[in-house]
C-alpha cells in the first residue's frame, strides 16, 4: 500500500513537470489555442431577388440530360450553365483540393466545379468576389453507406482550399420531394412544377440516349446518328425553353432518326452496362468513355435509364409504407388509422409509378422508340431477394443483382459490364461478393466487373476486351443459327434481305440477344 506522504510527493512532482512544460512552451512559442468544435458555415443564401443576376451551375448526368436540364431551367426563368463532362483534369483538381480516400465520382465531380471556377478566375478574368456573388452550384444529396452523403461537404472543403471560400452549394435530397431543406434558397423553388419539368427532361433524355445507342452501331454512314442526336437535342432544348409541346418536338426528332440509313444484318454482341450510378452514367474519362469504347470495339450497348432510378426511389418508399402498414395491422389496435395511412401512401406511390411509366411510353411512341419496357421494380426485388436483402440501402441497392438475373433469364444481352469506382463500398460488395453466386446458377451470361481509378485505362479496357471476345463469338453463333433456321423455313432458298432491316426505327421482335439474329428470325 502506498503511503500518503509518497502520494503527496508524486503529486508535487507532477505539478512541477506541468509548470516546466508550460514555461518551455511559452519560451519556444508553442502555445496552442483552445480547441473548438469544427463548424461548417454552409453558405446557401439564394433569394428570389438574386435570380436575375445569378447563374446556376449544374451537371453530372449524361451530356444530353445536362443540356436538356439547362434548357428546362431556363424555361422556368433561371440563368443556367451546364458544366462540361468531367475529364482527367477534373480528377486532378479534385485530388489536389479534396480529402484523401474519396471515391472516383467525388474527385471528378468536385474537381469539375473547381476547374470551371478556376477557368472563370484565371482565363476569363472574373474576380473571385463576383464568382462567389454571381454563381451558385446545385447538386443532389443522399444518405446511406456511401460517400455520396458527404459530397456537399467535400465541395465546400475543396472550394475553401482552392480560394473560393463562401461559394454557395445548394443541395436537394433525392427523397425529399418538394419539401427541401436548402436554407434561404427561395431563389430556387423545388416545387411541383419544377419536379414535373425535371422528370420530363430525364425521360426525354433517356429515350434520346437509348435511341442513339440502338441505331449508332448499325449506321451505314458514320456520324449520321450523332448528327440526328445533335439536331434533336437542339429541337428539344428549344421546346423546353419556350414551354411548347415536347410531344410535337419528339415527332420532329422522329423524322431525323428515320432518315438514318442502317444495316442490322451485322452480328454484334449486345453489352449491358450496370453498376455504380455515376460510373455507369458518365460519358467521359470517369469510366474511360466506356460506352463509346464498346461501340468502337464492335458492340451494341444498352445503358440504364435514369428513369429506372426514379422508379427505384418510388419503390423504396412504397415498400417501406407497405411494411409499416403490415406491422400496424399485425400489432396495433388503437393505431389502425396509421395502418390505413401507410396503405394510402403505398397506393399513391403505385399511381406515381404508373404515371412515370405512362409518360415514358407516351414520349417513346412519339419519337418511334419501340420494343423497350422499363424494369418492373417488384420483379427486380423478387429476383434479388435470394441473394441480397432488399432492406439494405446504399448505391443501387439490390437492383444490380436483380438486373443481372433478369438479363440471364430473358437472355437480353451477351455480356454485362459492372462498372464502379475503386473502393465503392455498395457496388464492390455486390459485384465482387454477391454476383459470383448469381453466376454460379446462371452460367450462360458473361459478367465483367471492372473498377475505375481515373489513371488505369489500359488495364480497364483490356479486361473488357477479353470478355467482349467471348461475347462476339456468342453473337456470331446466334446469327449463324438464325440463318440456318431461316434457310430451312425457306426450303434452302437464299433469304432475301428485307427493307425492314434498313429502317432505323424498326426494332425486331426479341428471340435472342443478337439484334442481327432477331432480324433474321423476324424476316
Amino acid at each position: 500500500m502506498i503511503r500518503q506522504d509518497k502520494l503527496a510527493s508524486y503529486e508535487s512532482i507532477e505539478d512541477e513537470l506541468r509548470k516546466f512544460e508550460a514555461m518551455e512552451r511559452e519560451r519556444l512559442g508553442l502555445e496552442e489555442a483552445a480547441p473548438e468544435p469544427w463548424h461548417d458555415p454552409n453558405p446557401q443564401t439564394f433569394t428570389s431577388d438574386q435570380r436575375s443576376s445569378t447563374t446556376i451551375l449544374m451537371g453530372g448526368l449524361t451530356f444530353v440530360h445536362d443540356q436538356l436540364t439547362k434548357a428546362c431551367l431556363e424555361g422556368l426563368g433561371y440563368q443556367v450553365e451546364a458544366l462540361p463532362v468531367p475529364d482527367t483534369e477534373s480528377l486532378h483538381a479534385g485530388k489536389e483540393f479534396g480529402n484523401r480516400g474519396q471515391c472516383n465520382p467525388t474527385y471528378f465531380t468536385v474537381g469539375n466545379l473547381i476547374k470551371y471556377l478556376i477557368h472563370l478566375r484565371d482565363v476569363e478574368g472574373v474576380p473571385v468576389n463576383r464568382i462567389i456573388e454571381d454563381y451558385v452550384f446545385v447538386t443532389a444529396g443522399s444518405c446511406g453507406p456511401c460517400r455520396f452523403g458527404t459530397y456537399v461537404t467535400e465541395y465546400r472543403k475543396a472550394l475553401r482550399d482552392s480560394g473560393f471560400d463562401g461559394f454557395r452549394v445548394l443541395l436537394f435530397q433525392q427523397s425529399g420531394g418538394v419539401k427541401q431543406a436548402t436554407g434561404e434558397s427561395s431563389g430556387l423553388q423545388f416545387d411541383t412544377k419544377f419536379y414535373l419539368q425535371f422528370l420530363r427532361t430525364v425521360i426525354v433524355g433517356d429515350i434520346l440516349n437509348a435511341l442513339g445507342y440502338r441505331i449508332r452501331p448499325y449506321e451505314v454512314e458514320a456520324g449520321a446518328t450523332d448528327q440526328a442526336m445533335f439536331e434533336s437535342r437542339q429541337i428539344l432544348s428549344d421546346a423546353f425553353r419556350a414551354g411548347t409541346s415536347i410531344f410535337a418536338a419528339m415527332r420532329r426528332c422522329r423524322a431525323l432518326f428515320e432518315a438514318v440509313a442502317v444495316d442490322r444484318r451485322i452480328a454484334k454482341p449486345k453489352v449491358m452496362i450496370i453498376g455504380e450510378f455515376w460510373a455507369m452514367t458518365t460519358e467521359g474519362d470517369g469510366n474511360y468513355r466506356l460506352q463509346r469504347f464498346l461501340e468502337e470495339e464492335g458492340a451494341e450497348v444498352e445503358v440504364q435509364p435514369i428513369t429506372a432510378w426514379i422508379l427505384y426511389l418510388i419503390w423504396e418508399v412504397r415498400h417501406d409504407a407497405q411494411q409499416r402498414a403490415k406491422m400496424q395491422r399485425t400489432h396495433a389496435t388503437s393505431e389502425s388509422e396509421d395502418a390505413s395511412s401507410h396503405a394510402w401512401l403505398s397506393t399513391k406511390l403505385k399511381i406515381a409509378d404508373k404515371a412515370v411509366r405512362g409518360m415514358f411510353s407516351f414520349y417513346a411512341r412519339a419519337i418511334g422508340y419501340r420494343g423497350y419496357k422499363l424494369a418492373d421494380m417488384d420483379r427486380i426485388a423478387q429476383l434479388a431477394a435470394g441473394y441480397y436483402d432488399v432492406e439494405l440501402r446504399g448505391g443501387e441497392g439490390h437492383m444490380e443483382v436483380g438486373k443481372l438475373i433478369e438479363c440471364a433469364e430473358k437472355h437480353k444481352c451477351h455480356m454485362v459490364v459492372s462498372v464502379k469506382p475503386f473502393g465503392c463500398m455498395p457496388s464492390s460488395g455486390v459485384s465482387d461478393g454477391i454476383q459470383p453466386a448469381v453466376l454460379a446458377k446462371n452460367p450462360g451470361i458473361i459478367f465483367c466487373p471492372v473498377e475505375t481509378t481515373g489513371d488505369a485505362a489500359v488495364n480497364f479496357q483490356s479486361r473488357v476486351q477479353m470478355s467482349l471476345f467471348k461475347a462476339k463469338q456468342q453473337a456470331r453463333e446466334e446469327f449463324q443459327e438464325a440463318e440456318i433456321s431461316a434457310a430451312k423455313r425457306n426450303s434452302g432458298k437464299q433469304v432475301t434481305r428485307r427493307k425492314s432491316s434498313q429502317a432505323a426505327l424498326r426494332h425486331p421482335k426479341h428471340y435472342v440477344a443478337c439484334t442481327a439474329a432477331n432480324e433474321v428470325y423476324s424476316s
